[in-house]
């Protein structure tokens, strides 16, 4: 049977119930193809909602940041966290005001964060870091010093509850009262893609581009790019 997260006043859609999806498959795929999650949560009264670089393992999301840092040391005390993934897809341009919309994808998870405090398990989270979206650059690289791991922090949360939300209609899908309307309906395809490498300006031209960085093809969509990688790691596809 397809595994599902649990549906509670929390998480669950009150509107457009019919692009919701609870299903562990659809959430993780959102959450291997993006780099970027925004954080929401609250201290003493204060809403705030961070952008953040992260990765899942699991049923668990890590994030990290400075050891100083406001945000993840009100996260470790075990408060109520709401991370985001969003993506646009397209602008959806219809001849009626009333129904222009976007299409996206997104997937909302609730849970509450803890402390990554062992040192190996720390370790292994620092080099996770680069491994998500660079594979085998750890093995290239200069490895982080004791000090520079003591000025970091890692954030680990179970996935206690989540929900994805789809929307992928055609501008067709706005009232055919409309469709004699003498103006230009349809879709603006929404895609963030990978560029050319560009090298930097110290680095000795000998130096090839290694397996990591050939990895993020010229031109090709990053979402695909970092879901293809972190499939290609996992075991749990």
């Amino acid at each position: 049977m397809e595994q599902q997260y649990p549906i509670t006043d929390r998480n669950k859609a009150k509107r457009m119930r019919e692009r919701a999806k609870y299903d562990v498959e659809t959430v993780h795929a959102m959450l291997d193809s993006a780099l970027v999650c925004h954080i929401a949560y609250v201290v003493d009264g204060q809403p705030f909602c961070t952008p953040t670089l992260f990765w899942r393992r699991d049923n668990n999301v890590i994030w990290h940041g400075s050891a100083g840092s406001r945000m993840l040391q009100a996260q470790s005390k075990g408060i109520d966290v709401c991370l985001t993934v969003t993506f646009l897809d397209s602008l959806v341009l219809t001849r009626g005001a009333f129904h222009h919309a976007v299409n996206y994808r997104s997937a909302m998870l609730f849970g509450r964060a803890t402390l990554i405090e062992d040192p190996e398990e720390k370790l292994f989270e620092s080099q996770q870091l680069l491994e998500n979206f660079l594979p085998g650059r750890n093995e290239l690289v200069v490895p982080a010093t004791p000090l520079e791991l003591k000025q970091a922090s890692f954030l680990k949360m179970p996935i206690d509850q989540a929900v994805a939300k789809i929307r992928s209609y055609p501008a067709s899908h706005e009232t055919s009262m409309h469709r004699n309307q003498p103006v230009w309906a349809g879709e603006i395809p929404i895609e963030t893609r990978v560029g050319k490498p560009v090298p930097c300006e110290f680095l000795d031209p000998r130096v090839p581009r290694g397996p990591d960085v050939e990895q993020y093809r010229d031109g090709a969509r990053l979402d695909e790019t970092l879901l293809k990688i972190r499939r290609a790691a996992r075991k749990d596809y």
